[in-house]
């Protein structure tokens, strides 16, 4: 029998060590290294179904390689497609992480059943009759998904040599474990292996295959840094528990845009696409509220309306409160000091709450101008005409700045039926023959006239 060998990894950032010590050289974390017992054969005993011809191993010269686009997997989902860069390529390695009871089992089992290719959804958490009642509420006649419960590696890969399907999906990744490794699941070495076979697998034969990743209290994925740097594609899936949207956002993408956002509804039935998420993200009210402003935004290449609300009240216990949700605390702070320095506004002994609506984040600096207003408008108590909207980065010097892709925004604003719209007056617009007011301000003073 070989002779057990142990390492130190450190819980946090994943670097080894040959002894134990009390901080982590790599991330100066203190009390995060612990012993763990690795033992790795030197073969593997696994196969690779439908193995194809390796490629040679040989130098090409860059203008010999060839560039052209390999065919993407369709998901049938309109916002998945949209993060990921039109789909799914062939033979990447897709992880999806967020918060407990999100919804991402849910997102990847509906993604599974939509799909007209053969599925394999690997599950270590739940049994098949959990995984069946699930399905039945988003799509019980699919014939192309296949359910395995297993939490061990060689016998994936015996299932999967067996059925020869065209996608996998693992849910998920800290489930799993090797035989090749002593330690428990879940660790960091567990972790390093098991995906390092599954990207040699995936690799080798072309077919992709998405993780689901658990994440720490932080909000990071649980395990070692390094496997965000080994897999292709890196999903974010976001929302608040109390809310009924979710956000899919690309932290990393090999194969495409990181600026894209998906946005979708939490229901009975599963997760339903958002198309127009403005409609969404703008309450409908009967009457004129003072502290609401809409601002113009993007994400990736999609515009977006976002209602801003703020309330400014006396500060009750004498301290100040300053509280945003969904914004740049920070950034709020220098807006209310451009405000009493350059605007003649005493808001130091107020306070200042503000909110994104819809529970998303939002770090546009074009949102400047709404919650600018916003924050007016309340200080007032005078309610903003509902046809206005804002799309203006404001700076320390009391300036309104241009923001990029102004005239995407502006349409946007006219297909939603707003009637003016506030932006720098430095921004260069060509649009002719718009429906909708184009009012051009260059200092936060001009903003006050319309406001108060």
């Amino acid at each position: 029998m070989a002779k057990v060998k142990t390492t130190f990894f450190c819980q946090n950032c994943g670097a080894q060590y040959a002894k134990w010590q009390g901080q982590c050289n790599a991330c100066k974390n203190w009390n995060t290294i612990v012993e763990e017992v690795v033992q790795k054969p030197e073969k593997s005993d696994w196969k690779t179904p439908k193995s194809p011809a390796k490629r040679a191993s040989i130098p090409l010269r860059i203008q010999d390689i060839d560039t052209s686009k390999e065919a993407r997997l369709d998901t049938f989902d309109g916002e998945l497609n949209r993060v990921l860069g039109g789909g799914i390529v062939p033979g990447s390695l897709t992880l999806l992480g967020g918060e407990p009871g999100i919804g991402k089992s849910t997102l990847l089992l509906q993604i599974s059943l939509k799909l007209p290719y053969k599925t394999l959804y690997v599950s270590g958490e739940e049994s098949q009759k959990q995984i069946k009642m699930r399905a039945e509420r988003i799509n019980p006649n699919n014939n192309n998904c296949y359910i395995l419960t297993e939490t061990k590696t060689q016998n994936i890969f015996k299932q999967i040599e067996a059925l020869e399907p065209d996608i996998v999906i693992i849910d998920s990744i800290q489930t799993l474990h090797s035989d090749y490794i002593e330690s428990s699941s879940g660790s960091i070495s567990q972790i390093k292996e098991c995906t390092t076979e599954l990207i040699k697998f995936a690799k080798e034969t072309a077919t992709p295959v998405l993780l689901i990743g658990h994440i720490t209290k932080d909000g990071n994925i649980a395990g070692p840094k390094i496997l965000e740097h080994m897999v292709d594609t890196v999903l974010q899936f976001e929302g608040d528990r109390n809310h009924i949207f979710r956000i899919l956002r690309a932290n990393k993408n090999r194969f495409g845009s990181t600026s894209e956002l998906g946005i979708y509804e939490m229901q009975g039935s599963g997760l339903r696409e958002v198309t127009n998420p403005s409609e969404i993200l703008i309450s409908k009210k009967d009457e004129e509220l003072s502290g609401n402003a809409i601002a113009a935004t993007l994400e990736g290449m999609r515009p977006l309306m976002i209602e801003v609300q703020a309330l400014v009240s006396t500060a009750v216990y004498g301290t100040p409160q300053r509280s945003a949700t969904g914004f740049n605390a920070k950034r709020l702070n220098m807006l209310l000091a451009v405000l009493e320095k350059r605007a003649g506004f005493r808001l130091g002994a107020k306070d200042v709450f503000l909110n994104i609506t819809g529970g998303i984040t939002v770090d546009d600096p074009a949102i400047d101008l709404a919650v600018v207003a916003a924050i007016l408008s309340s200080n007032e108590d005078v309610a903003l005409q509902k046809d206005f909207c804002f799309a203006a980065e404001v700076g320390l010097s009391g300036e309104i700045r241009p923001v990029q892709r102004v005239e995407q925004r502006i349409l946007e604003a006219e297909k939603l039926g707003f009637a003016t719209i506030f932006v720098s007056k430095y921004n260069k617009i060509s649009l002719k023959n718009t429906t909708i007011s184009i009012q051009l301000i260059s200092k936060i003073e001009d903003l006050v006239g319309f406001v108060v």
